[in-house]
């Protein structure tokens, strides 16, 4: 683990202040959730770490955004106002800044690029936004923003690159450290830094020795290479899409490297693994950026034992279907589901015998594919798929050993 790199380009201090948040959260009083913070007791138990969850997937929109978008709302000028403003984002902050638009009556133009999926189009429009579709990546949909801005006098207002936004989210560290002072340190993921520039100007004003612990996808180090001075590549499908972010802020990049004790990477099997104990646990729903926090907790947990950590679920806005899969492929990963690849001989009961052995082992059969034709094997042998679950993993290992002593030839497909 890299600690952020000592050099200094500018104060943090100068650029945003606790000041700064204190004013955003007496102009977004009323008009924003104070979401709860608990402690959980299960993943305590099971972290070795004293876990608190800040549930910002409460917000209206689901997410922590719409503080930075009111708080950026609530200071433009009427001109502004009437003219309204434009961002480009096809995820959280387009639905904060679409609400809370329409809630004062400012009009609110949002670009996401055309590979948009149709559901956050929709997401946007029902909340109040106007959305164009331009380009085929988040660049050239932010371009055509910036056009757009200058064509119609828009105010841009930029999803993290930005003290109001950053004074606004870090309200959310204001409201934590205000009913518990004791933390040992905050974990906080980071895209574009906005969120962690807010809290850790916050948290380290009011308590110098916190440990401010920041967490990026492994597959989108962006910040972490920026601050640390390790370049790493950016790119690949991550379920913490809400922090794919290519490009950290500039603004923002001053404040981590200043304020930020140490970034850390988390791979795509523990942000899963982190989702599915939220839900099973905590009975909540979080995207896979909002789990950022607790998959880096959870993977280095010898660097938070014994500590008291505070976790933000920052955004709960994540597909169904794709909740779905991370949860079934969590059950796969501990074992209580399995696919077995058996070969067997083209011949009457020879199904039969494999599922009496599945019968035998009190593992429930959950689909069968029987493949005769696409093999590799003579005329006579076919090869069955069958998925299955059981109690544990345990459970899997006996009923493989099983068919294995009768002389089948048993696959156990593995997930990464």
């Amino acid at each position: 683990m890299n600690q952020v790199s000592p050099m200094r380009a500018a104060k943090a201090t100068e650029l945003l202040t606790i000041d700064d948040v204190r004013a955003a959260a007496a102009r977004i009083d009323g008009a924003v959730v104070k979401t709860p913070m608990l402690r959980s007791q299960t993943l305590s138990q099971i972290s070795g770490a004293d876990i608190w969850l800040k549930f910002e997937n409460h917000q209206f929109t689901a997410a922590y955004k719409e503080r930075g978008a009111l708080n950026a709302l609530l200071q433009l000028t009427d001109e502004q106002r009437a003219r309204g403003v434009i961002a480009a984002s096809a995820g959280n902050h387009s639905q904060g800044l679409s609400y809370h638009g329409r809630r004062l009556g400012v009009p609110v133009t949002i670009v996401m690029p055309s590979t948009t999926p149709s559901v956050k189009v929709m997401q946007t429009e029902s909340v109040g936004g106007n959305v164009t579709l331009h380009g085929e990546t988040f660049d050239e949909a932010y371009a055509h923003a910036r056009e757009l801005e200058a064509e119609r006098s828009l105010t841009f207002v930029h999803p993290f690159d930005d003290p109001k936004v950053a004074a606004g989210q870090g309200t959310v560290a204001l409201e934590m450290l205000a009913e518990k002072d004791d933390f040992d340190c905050l974990v906080v993921p980071i895209g574009g830094g906005g969120l962690m520039s807010g809290m850790a100007t916050v948290a380290k004003a009011l308590k110098p020795d916190i440990e401010m612990i920041g967490v990026q996808a492994e597959l989108y180090p962006s910040m972490y290479s920026a601050v640390t001075g390790d370049e790493r590549p950016c790119g690949g499908d991550t379920l913490a899409e809400g922090i794919a972010v290519k490009a950290p802020g500039q603004f923002t990049r001053k404040i981590i490297a200043e304020l930020v004790d140490e970034v850390l990477l988390v791979k795509e099997g523990s942000l899963e693994n982190a989702v599915s104990l939220l839900l099973q646990i905590e009975k909540t729903v979080v995207e896979g950026a909002g789990a950022a926090g607790l998959a880096a907790v959870m993977a280095n947990p010898e660097r938070f034992a014994d500590k008291t950590v505070g976790l933000v679920l920052c955004g709960g806005n994540i597909d169904t279907r794709l909740l779905a899969n991370v949860l079934l492929r969590d059950l796969a990963r501990s074992g209580r589901l399995a696919r077995l690849r058996i070969t067997l001989q083209d011949r009457p009961g020879a199904l039969y015998k494999v599922m009496h052995e599945f019968d035998a082992h009190n593992v429930n059969i959950i689909e069968i594919y029987h493949q005769r034709i696409f093999t590799t094997l003579p005329a006579k042998g076919l090869i069955t798929e069958i998925e299955c679950e059981a109690r544990d993993s345990e459970q899997i290992d006996r009923l493989v050993e099983a068919l294995e002593a009768k002389g089948y030839i048993v696959e156990l497909a593995e997930l990464e």
